[in-house]
């Protein structure tokens, strides 16, 4: 893989203040087009977020077994990554565009992984469905980062840590998946919180609070919860992707923190 200059990408990103890194759980596709509490404090979040120079995501729902990828495409296509849902949710636009020079700057970063330029990727789902609400309207480029699913979380945990200066560069980071993630066991009629989705949702949020890493990237070793509330790690892995981009004693912010349908964790957060 060719190495980049950053020298040459200087009066692309300029130095900033810190940018805020994300951490959404983004629950239903319906929610792309819902008005509840969780997408009306989406909105609000998405108001209070600073002027950025690029926004850039780490979905769950984009997996790439042994590499990591980068979007580059000039203009984004919307990925419909999903089935059995209304009309009216595949009719959904988003329209925003990528930045060729921006992808190359975090691949830059990730050299060392080889990470690979992906144009045939859009935005899914895990994106789109949440930036309706954060970003309608987007003026900066929007940039996806795929998820290396044979990697343990450890060493994930130190790949997107690599991305952390970024955020001096004008770059505003959101991972998007769900703490607590067992589809197996929604109550599709709403319902209370099973007690291990609370338990191990109070678990994790504890360790977040107190960055407790070594906790957090070792799930299964940690809480005896984690196999029912985490039975793949698919969801899971954008928030360790968050948390690595946290810089040394910065604190966050949560909000969402409700269980949806029993067993989908909403809970989210911001740095602050």
């Amino acid at each position: 893989m060719a190495t980049y200059s950053i020298t040459d990408l200087d009066n692309r990103l300029r130095p900033s203040p810190l940018m805020p890194v994300l951490f959404v759980g983004h629950g239903n596709p319906m929610y792309a087009i819902s008005d509840n509490s969780f997408t009306q404090k989406w909105t609000e979040v998405g108001r209070g977020l600073p002027e950025a120079q690029a926004i850039v995501v780490i979905s769950a729902h984009w997996l790439t077994p042994g590499q990591t990828h980068i979007t580059d495409a000039p203009k984004n296509k919307i990925i419909y990554d999903f089935g059995g849902f209304p009309d009216e949710l595949y009719r959904v636009q988003y329209d925003s565009v990528g930045d060729t020079d921006v992808a190359r700057l975090l691949a830059k970063q990730l050299v060392d992984y080889e990470a690979e330029l992906d144009k045939q990727w859009g935005l899914d789902h895990g994106t789109w469905s949440v930036l309706k609400h954060l970003a309608p309207a987007p003026e900066v480029p929007i940039l996806q980062i795929s998820i290396d699913y044979a990697m343990p979380l450890p060493e994930l945990y130190q790949l997107y840590g690599r991305l952390r200066a970024m955020r001096r560069r004008g770059v505003v980071f959101i991972g998007s998946g769900n703490i607590v993630h067992a589809l197996g066991r929604v109550k599709w009629d709403g319902g209370t919180a099973w007690d291990w989705a609370e338990q191990f949702d109070a678990d994790t949020a504890a360790a977040l609070r107190d960055r407790e890493v070594g906790k957090l990237v070792n799930p299964y070793a940690t809480w005896s919860e984690a196999r029912i509330a985490v039975p793949t790690d698919d969801h899971y892995r954008p928030m360790v992707a968050a948390l690595s981009l946290l810089e040394d004693g910065e604190d966050i912010e949560f909000f969402n923190e409700a269980i949806d349908m029993g067993a989908v964790g909403m809970r989210s957060f911001i740095s602050a």
